[in-house]
């Protein structure tokens, strides 16, 4: 079984090691078949964890269309290096969605104590930390007591890894559109909705065709998505597992991180170390 860390993130999945057991060791969690993204490139394989939690919307629009097989063959259209990869258009040149109506802004979101939120570092509006395996700035704890609903406000970082929803000019347009970052962009938080994080295969999305800087990302030759399903649309032998850390091992990895980058140091650093079998 292998781990991967932030600072290996590529992943080679281990085909011959058996399937997870139903309940993970305390220092780890299973990713629900449902909430994993298997997209498929001639490049190698990408795994995001969605996070319904946070855009419950576009997390169910993007698994309904995958499992569909909408997104079997879409191209990664517009790939700017150390910004993004977006796909998701069956047009092709970022003007196209699906026939089902557009999404509302899922920019925000409110989470309880039982959320399992990792703080990380002080942030001006709060605290940095991981929500799952999402980047997040939000209120401190102490704000559930004074809100009606008990909960504090909460607001994804589009770091790289994140995986948000494309949409036009108003807020409300996301439809069947996302990219995929692979640098950090403060300019997109609370501006877009972050609704994944890509836990394995960063390696693939930065091999990802790039596109012309004069056509703003724009590819000629773009690479696609061959397949993309829920892990729990996928025949069992086919059904990758990814077991995210959330006890000591992640707080290793924070600590070796955090040293490592010394002043520098944040939340965007930090990648949670995940296992991955099958598939």
């Amino acid at each position: 079984m292998k781990i991967v860390t932030a600072a290996a993130l590529s992943l080679s999945l281990l085909a011959a090691a058996p399937a997870f057991a139903q309940t993970a060791p305390a220092d780890w969690r299973t990713v629900a078949p449902e909430n994993l993204l298997v997209i498929d490139t001639a490049k190698g394989r990408i795994l995001v964890e969605l996070e319904p939690r946070m855009a419950p919307q576009a997390v169910a629009r993007v698994r309904g269309l995958a499992d569909q097989g909408f997104y079997d063959g879409l191209k990664f259209h517009r790939v700017i290096p150390d910004f993004m990869a977006q796909t998701g258009d069956p047009m092709g040149t970022g003007q196209g969605g699906s026939d089902l109506p557009d999404l509302a802004a899922e920019f925000q979101f409110r989470r309880g104590r039982d959320g399992g939120f990792v703080p990380v570092m002080a942030a001006p509006r709060g605290q940095a930390g991981l929500f799952g395996s999402m980047p997040v700035v939000t209120q401190p704890d102490a704000q559930m007591m004074v809100t009606a609903d008990f909960k504090a406000g909460a607001e994804g970082r589009f770091c790289p890894g994140v995986v948000g929803m494309a949409r036009a000019s108003s807020p409300d347009s996301a439809n069947s559109q996302f990219f995929l970052m692979t640098g950090p962009k403060d300019e997109l938080d609370g501006k877009y909705s972050p609704f994944g994080r890509v836990v394995a295969g960063m390696d693939v999305v930065r091999a990802l065709k790039a596109g012309s800087e004069a056509e703003n990302g724009a590819v000629a030759d773009p690479d696609v998505m061959t397949r993309a399903r829920t892990a729990a649309a996928l025949p069992e032998a086919e059904r990758p597992g990814v077991r995210v850390a959330t006890g000591a091992a992640l707080q290793d990895e924070i600590a070796r991180v955090r040293a490592a980058r010394g002043a520098a140091f944040d939340i965007c650093d930090v990648q949670p170390p995940v296992e991955v079998v099958g598939g």
